[in-house]
C-alpha cells in the first residue's frame, strides 16, 4: 500500500501543487482569484504499532508531496521496525529535512510540547485526545486517525457463504488489530445458526484446524494486551476458539456468541482475534442503538437488498464503509480514508493524502482600470444604490 500510495501521488502531484484558478464575484470585479496549496511547514507523523511500516511511512508520502519537513516517531511497541525505518530514512534523507526520532511515552511527550505546524497522529481515541489537548497549547492543526467500534451487520438476504469468509478474513487479519477491522457482529436471527456455522468453517479453512501452527496467525504485541484480550473471553459463550497461551501471547480466533450490549467486550475497541456476535429482528431499532454509540471509523453491510442498504448508509454515521466486504474500502487511492468523531479527524490516502498536509491559500488579484466609489465614505446618500446593487447580484 506504502508502494501504491507512492506510484499514485508521483502521477499527479505536480497537478495538484499548481495554483488553481476559481470563479470570482462581482463585489471584487475586476479580479483574478485563485486558491495557491501550500505546506503548512514541520509535521509531525506520529505511527502506530498494528501496521508500524505502513502506518508512519504512508502519511509521509503525503507530507513529502505536499513540501513539508517531517519528524517521524514510529511506535516504541515495533522497536525492528522502528530502527528499519529510522536506517531508511537517515540513509535516503538530509535530516533537516526529514528525521526519525525513537523512544517511548517520554519522548511523545516532549515531541507534543515543540511547536509543530501539522500533527499527524494513528492510534487510540484515548490518547488521540491527549495528542489534541497538547496541539491545542500551540494551536497546531491536527489529524487524527483513530479507531473504534466499527459494526458489521449481516441481513438476511446476505450471500452467507461469502459473508462468512469476508468477515473472518477482516476480523483476524493481522491478528484481529485492524483499526477499521469488523469489531462486533450482528446478524439477523433467522440466519444467525448456519451463518456462525460457516464462520467456524472459514476459520478452519483459512488458519487451519489448529492456528497456532499456522504460518500466516500472528501473536498478540505483548502480555499487557493479551491479558486485556483474554478478559473478555468470559464474555458470553465462546463457540469457536478460545485456547490461549500466556507464554507465546497466543489467543486462537474465538467466535463470542450469546453477547450482550452491555458486556465489557462491547464497551471498547477489541483490537484482537475475537468477534462477538449479537442478533436483530428489526431494522429501526438495531440503526437506533448503533447511532447511540461513538462514531465508528467503519461499518460494513452484507446484504442483497439495495434499499436496506441505502438505508443503514443513509441514516448511520462512520468515517467509511465497504458493502458486501471489510476493510477493502481504504484500498482504493481515489477513496479518502478517516474517520469521524471518536473515530478521527481528517483523512488521507491519494489525493487526501496530498490536501491533509496542504494549506490552501486564497488569493485575488484586483485591477486597477475601475474603482468604483459606492463603497467608500462617506454613505450619505448611498444605502439605497447599494441596496439595489445587492439586489440585482442576487
Amino acid at each position: 500500500m506504502v508502494l501504491e500510495e507512492i506510484d499514485f501521488i508521483k502521477k499527479s502531484v505536480k497537478q495538484w501543487a499548481k495554483p488553481e484558478k476559481v470563479q470570482g464575484s462581482l463585489l471584487n470585479f475586476p479580479s483574478s482569484n485563485y486558491i495557491h496549496p501550500s505546506p503548512f511547514g514541520v509535521s509531525l507523523i506520529i505511527g502506530a504499532w498494528n501496521y508500524p511500516f505502513q502506518l508512519t511511512l504512508a502519511p509521509l508520502v503525503g507530507a513529502i508531496a505536499a513540501g513539508n519537513c517531517a519528524i517521524l516517531k514510529p511506535s516504541e511497541m515495533t522497536p525492528h521496525t522502528s530502527a528499519l525505518i529510522k536506517e531508511m530514512i537517515e540513509s535516503t534523507f538530509d535530516d533537516a529535512y526529514i528525521a526519525v526520532v525513537e523512544g517511548g511515552i517520554p519522548v511523545n511527550q516532549t515531541l507534543l510540547k515543540q511547536p509543530f505546524d501539522k500533527i499527524f497522529f494513528t492510534g487510540s481515541p484515548a490518547v488521540g485526545k491527549i495528542v489534541m489537548k497538547a496541539a491545542a497549547e500551540n494551536l497546531t492543526s491536527v489529524t487524527l486517525e483513530l479507531g473504534g467500534k466499527s459494526p458489521c451487520i449481516v441481513e438476511k438476504t446476505a450471500d452467507l457463504e461469502v459473508a462468512a469468509r469476508r468477515i473472518v478474513w477482516g476480523r483476524v487479519v493481522n491478528g484481529g488489530r485492524t483499526c477499521e477491522g469488523p469489531d462486533y457482529l450482528v446478524v439477523h436471527e433467522e440466519v444467525k445458526k448456519a451463518f456462525v456455522d460457516k464462520l467456524k468453517k472459514y476459520i478452519t479453512e483459512q488458519y487451519g484446524s489448529n492456528p497456532l501452527e499456522s504460518p500466516d496467525y500472528p501473536r498478540i504485541i505483548n502480555r499487557k494486551h493479551f491479558d486485556r484480550l483474554t478478559a473478555y473471553l468470559s464474555n458470553g459463550q465462546v463457540v469457536a476458539g478460545g485456547e490461549t497461551i500466556a507464554e507465546e501471547n497466543y489467543i486462537a480466533p474465538t467466535l463470542l456468541d450469546e453477547v450482550a450490549w452491555e458486556d465489557d467486550v462491547m464497551q471498547e475497541e477489541i483490537f484482537g482475534p475475537i468477534l462477538p456476535i449479537l442478533t436483530y429482528s428489526n431494522e429501526d431499532l438495531l440503526i437506533a442503538k448503533i447511532r447511540k454509540l461513538p462514531k465508528p471509523l467503519a461499518f460494513y453491510m452484507f446484504s442483497t437488498n439495495r434499499s436496506t442498504q441505502k438505508k443503514f448508509l443513509k441514516t448511520l454515521d462512520f468515517g467509511g464503509a465497504s458493502v458486501n466486504d471489510t476493510i477493502s474500502h481504504l484500498i482504493n487511492p481515489h477513496l479518502p480514508f478517516g474517520g469521524v468523531g471518536n473515530s478521527g479527524a481528517g483523512a488521507y490516502h491519494g489525493k487526501a493524502s496530498f490536501d491533509v498536509f496542504t494549506h490552501f491559500k486564497s488569493v485575488m488579484k484586483r485591477a486597477n482600470w475601475l474603482d468604483v466609489p459606492l463603497r467608500y465614505a462617506p454613505y450619505k446618500g448611498k444605502l439605497q444604490l447599494i441596496k439595489q446593487a445587492f439586489k440585482w447580484m442576487a
